[in-house]
């Protein structure tokens, strides 16, 4: 991978997880690499979930999160010392509502419960929800105590995710990140930005996108995977509102923003067309996420500049 990213590695050096083991689920995933290689860097023995029928690896473990009798076993086989809960359906215009709000909110459930149960308490577990839950809001940058206010299928199941996670706080030390869009290479093409790379990537002369007028604080994977690894390692405590966290770079960009970076990238301005059934209903229009909570667990965060994380992925 791409060495672009110098911040956030302040723990590379650290081994903190020496000795230590760690489970993330779905692994095999987007995030789920990365956040799995910087957990390596810091010396965990890495375990992890992923779809049962996937391709398996050393130390992965395929299982339904709706299986709760199969997820159990999987967590007292490997008995983690921290957890990160990745495994979600991420799409926001995923076909299958009910599965949306089954692996969410149930799936998630299991998990909490598997490891309420086993001996050995983690020190940190750390659930991803999603700043979509915020949706439409006047505040210009959305800090952690903003109303919710969900505006789609998606949104609402982190939402209920978030508060069946809480009835767990009394027996497990979860902590709630809520990730702004973020991007990076392998995340698949359904996803804007590697849709928009890959167009430019194959020299195409035209592209058809959704809502153009549209604003999203982006922010670079391992950014985040390096920001999942700190909040393990802090694994602050306190009430439930001061266990979630937004993971975002502080600064949104509109769509024609990123389509002039990237035909600076590309040497060539692409032709955009608004296809109406891109258009999504009830659009969040600017996501511009606050972290200085963040910062004051994790340190100072200085994210790469979009631009270098879209030609990362150009590159790659």
């Amino acid at each position: 991978m791409s060495a672009v990213l110098p911040p956030l590695t302040l723990l590379s050096g650290a081994r903190e997880g020496a000795g230590k083991r760690a489970l993330v689920t779905g692994i095999a995933g987007f995030t789920g690499r990365y956040v799995a290689e910087e957990l390596a860097l810091a010396g965990y023995e890495v375990f992890g979930t992923a779809t049962p029928g996937s391709a398996s690896a050393p130390g992965v473990i395929g299982v339904d999160l709706l299986d709760r009798d199969g997820l159990a076993a999987a967590v007292r086989e490997v008995m983690p010392d921290v957890v990160v809960h990745l495994a979600a359906i991420a799409f926001v215009a995923h076909s299958d509502v009910e599965q949306i709000y089954r692996v969410n909110v149930v799936g998630t459930r299991n998990l909490l419960e598997a490891l309420a149960g086993t001996p050995k308490k983690p020190s940190a577990v750390l659930v991803a929800s999603s700043a979509n839950i915020y949706g439409n809001t006047d505040v210009p940058v959305i800090h952690e105590d903003v109303p919710a206010a969900p505006a789609n299928d998606y949104a609402v199941s982190k939402l209920a995710m978030e508060y069946m996670a809480r009835l767990w706080m009394d027996k497990l030390p979860i902590v709630l990140a809520r990730p702004f869009n973020y991007t990076g290479v392998g995340q698949a093409d359904n996803f804007l930005l590697p849709k928009i790379v890959s167009h430019f990537r194959r020299k195409e002369a035209r592209i058809e996108l959704g809502n153009l007028h549209v604003w999203r604080d982006f922010s670079d994977v391992r950014l985040v995977a390096a920001a999942y690894r700190r909040l393990l390692a802090a694994a602050p405590a306190g009430d439930a509102a001061r266990r979630i966290f937004n993971v975002s770079s502080g600064k949104a960009y509109s769509l024609g923003e990123v389509l002039d970076m990237m035909a600076d990238i590309a040497g060539y301005r692409i032709d955009v067309h608004v296809n109406p059934a891109f258009v999504r209903a009830n659009e969040v229009e600017r996501l511009t996420g606050d972290n200085r909570r963040l910062q004051a667990v994790v340190g100072t965060i200085e994210p790469p500049p979009l631009a270098d994380t879209l030609r990362w992925m150009y590159e790659a």
